[in-house]
């Protein structure tokens, strides 16, 4: 099965919906704001996999849409605040909303985007208890997300962090994301108690493999490749599990040069090449990489109790490529 090509026919049928809900809106510098990223591209996985958990219990997908776009406009919510945070320059190859229309017009835009989102929940055509469900559900990961970020930016200037508690972060940041994506999905397509807990748990093992995944890109990919600063990761001091790993191992010289560069935001591109080096030399990257398989792996597992369908293959198909891409 061609992954890219069964994504593709579920992207088009999701952005043509998105690029309706949000179009037209005053004032037009407010609406121009909050729609450059969402209309930039990306990857929506997030409303993919809300759209394939549907499928994959023999759900309609029309009706899961509204959530489709309520996940994406979150995640992009998300975005458009996480890169005024880290000064980044750019997203998806496009100067970033605070860069192109200014922060506070971007602050602004990002609010609206969260907005609009719970604008979208609100046309679900479900029963009352279903609705109140997802809607609580939508509500908790949201608060979970806000929690994360704020361990995130709270790990930059903390020396030493945990694996443990690096998990618990990326869980929060990114996994419940990923989680309630899938299990939501489920059940408005109107799977089984056990096939929505299936789901949920590949969503949550989907999403740690797929950050440990995206952590390693920022410090490994091309500027043009990944679509963002390369090294920011380095350089304000964010604690993936490579550098949670090369902290807690390193030792004499090499610890002080870590210690140094890390949070330096004026780190020379050779600190930072010098920094990744390290990485290598105390083998960081390699575990990262086996952390994201073993996620991966548990992903799959997690899928076996659902029919087979060619929804299934395109979810199973998407946890082996969760930790193959190249941005």
């Amino acid at each position: 099965m061609d992954l890219e090509k069964e994504l593709q026919k579920r992207i088009v049928f999701f952005n043509k919906e998105f690029e309706e809900f949000l179009k037209n809106g005053e004032p037009e510098s407010l609406y121009n704001a909050a729609r450059h990223l969402p209309l930039a591209g990306g990857k929506r996985l997030r409303p993919c996999l809300t759209i394939l958990s549907c499928e994959a219990v023999h759900g309609d997908v029309k009706k899961v849409t509204p959530l489709a776009i309520a996940l994406e406009l979150i995640h992009n919510f998300t975005l458009v605040h996480d890169d005024i945070m880290d000064h980044s320059k750019l997203r998806r190859n496009l100067p970033t909303v605070h860069v192109k229309y200014g922060e506070a017009t971007a602050i602004n835009a990002g609010d609206l985007l969260f907005a609009k989102a719970f604008e979208s929940l609100h046309n679900l055509s479900c029963g009352f208890t279903v609705y109140k469900k997802i809607e609580h559900g939508f509500i908790e990961f949201i608060k979970e997300i806000c929690e994360g970020q704020q361990l995130d930016m709270e790990f930059e200037n903390k020396r030493i962090v945990t694996e443990e508690e690096y998990l618990t972060m990326i869980y929060k940041k990114t996994a419940v994301f990923f989680e309630y994506a899938a299990e939501a999905g489920g059940i408005i397509g109107g799977g089984t108690k056990k096939q929505t807990n299936a789901l949920k748990e590949y969503g949550r093992t989907l999403g740690l493999g797929f950050q440990i995944h995206d952590d390693y890109l920022d410090m490994s990919s091309e500027k043009n490749i990944l679509g963002k600063d390369i090294g920011n990761d380095i350089r304000n001091g964010k604690k993936t599990l490579i550098a949670v790993h090369a902290l807690n191992h390193a030792t004499g010289s090499d610890k002080k040069l870590l210690h140094k560069t890390f949070g330096d935001r004026n780190a020379s591109d050779k600190n930072v090449q010098e920094a990744y080096n390290l990485f290598k030399k105390l083998k960081s990257i390699d575990y990262a990489r086996h952390k994201a398989e073993e996620y991966r792996n548990k992903a799959k597992t997690a899928l076996e109790v659902l029919p087979d369908t060619d929804a299934k293959q395109v979810l199973l198909d998407l946890a082996d490529y969760s930790i193959k891409r190249e941005k």
